[in-house]
This record gives C-alpha cells, structure tokens and sequence, in this order.
C-alpha cells in the first residue's frame, strides 16, 4: 500500500515538475531571444541609455527562470528525500542563489548607473 502511494506521488510529482522546469527553461529562451533582438536594434540605433535597458531586462527574465528552476528541484527533492538528493539540491540551491543575488544587485547597480547617467545628461542640456 505504501509502494503505491510513494508510486502515485513520484507520478504526480514529476508531473508537477516538468512543467515548471519547462517553464524556466522557456522564460530564459524568451528572455534571451528578446534581448538579442533589442541588441540588433541597439546596433542600428546606438543609445547608451538603451544598453542599460536591455541589461535590465535580461536579467529580470534570467532571475524569474532560475526561480522556476529551483521549485523544480525542491518538487524533485521533496519526494525522493534522499541524503544525495539533498545535498544535490544544496549544491544547486546554493548556486543558483549566488547567482540570483549577484544578478539582482546588479540589476540595481545597472539601474543606479542609468539614472545617474539620464540625470547628468538632463542637467547638462538645462
């Protein structure tokens, strides 16, 4: 009887998964395809303020898809509890949320950077 409720939750589980870790994967993809296409723009049009912008934007998506990702694995880890699942999950945790701290406050700074430039350029044209 256990077997099979342990059965049925691994199911379950996976298909819970598996639409979340696509979803990460899918908002990194469109985040980057999108970036990419801002770029070209960028190429055809140079505009200082509008590089920023797309930094910005980019790693807003790669935030909110490493996100989908860690609930993946904290889905995948939840039930099969084991010692090396755990500490899997540790390692990528703990990776995944350096890099979501580092993108964040970079994201800041970029955000800080672009304001401080459009107030200079603001003053300089008065």
């Amino acid at each position: 009887m256990m077997r099979e409720i342990e059965a049925i939750l691994l199911q379950a589980s996976l298909w819970i998964q598996i639409p979340i870790e696509t979803a990460g994967v899918l908002i990194v993809a469109v985040g980057a395809f999108a970036s990419m296409f801002r770029l070209l723009r960028f190429r055809i049009v140079p505009d200082p303020e509008r590089f920023h912008r797309i930094r910005i934007f980019f790693a807003r998506y790669l935030v909110l898809g490493l996100e989908f990702q860690l609930a993946s694995d904290i889905i995948e880890t939840a039930v099969s509890p084991g010692w090396e699942q755990i500490g899997r999950l540790a390692a990528i945790a703990v990776i995944r949320t350096f890099l979501n701290f580092f993108l964040v406050r970079e994201m800041k700074d970029e955000e800080r950077e672009y304001e401080r430039e459009r107030a200079q350029h603001g003053n300089k044209g008065d």
